[in-house]
């Protein structure tokens, strides 16, 4: 009887030192988290459980145009800007073998176009002229609409040369990866917004 009661004490103790131990626990786990931080395209969800992981990554988007950097062998310089329609990627040089990748949508049929030019203008949300030529086969377009979450180019827009083209946002992330434009290169808004902030105005432009 003696030796159960030593072992249930035993075990009440062990407990009380387990609970006391909980709070420590937790705030070594805290500073773990901010050591080892979650994974690419991950975040720590503050309203929620303190483990909890959010995924940043949009559900309409192919995984296989996710923003990432990859060995890209170039002799351009860092800062240029090569889209390439074909692959349907956009590559930003960081140096002679790294480049910041991209997604992008790209033009249909009929309205593909390749060249040299440079970043002439960066817009934060632009507003959108739709051209005179573009009115005539879709009548319906305004004259002209404000920048915002509901214009077609989205958040960000960089102007190419004197053309009429732009890399620029999309509130319709499900096209990426498709030929589906009128010339202009399509990025998600999250990574036009990465773009504009890396490129420079005067940034050399190669579509290919």
């Amino acid at each position: 009887m003696l030796r159960r009661s030593k072992s249930i004490a035993l075990g009440t103790l062990f407990m009380f030192a387990v609970a006391a131990m909980a709070p420590q626990a937790f705030a070594q786990s805290q500073k773990l988290a901010l050591i080892m931080p979650p994974p690419a395209g991950m975040t720590i969800a503050r309203n929620g459980a303190s483990n909890a992981l959010a995924l940043r990554s949009n559900p309409d988007l192919d995984p296989v145009f996710l923003r990432q950097v990859v060995r890209y062998a170039s002799n351009e310089s860092p800062g240029t800007i090569i889209v390439n329609t074909g692959q349907k990627y956009l590559y930003y040089i960081v140096d002679d073998q790294r480049a910041v990748r991209y997604g992008i949508g790209v033009a249909r049929e009929g309205f593909e176009w390749s060249g040299t030019h440079r970043v002439t203008a960066k817009r934060e949300w632009p507003s959108w002229t739709p051209p005179a030529e573009m009115r005539q086969r879709q009548p319906g377009l305004p004259l002209r609409m404000e920048g915002g979450p509901d214009n077609p180019l989205g958040a960000r827009a960089l102007y190419i040369g004197s053309t009429l083209y732009r890399i620029h946002g999309t509130n319709q992330p499900g096209t990426i990866g498709l030929n589906v434009s009128s010339g202009c290169i399509r990025m998600t808004n999250e990574d036009v917004v990465d773009l504009f902030g890396r490129a420079k105005i005067g940034a050399k432009v190669v579509v290919l």
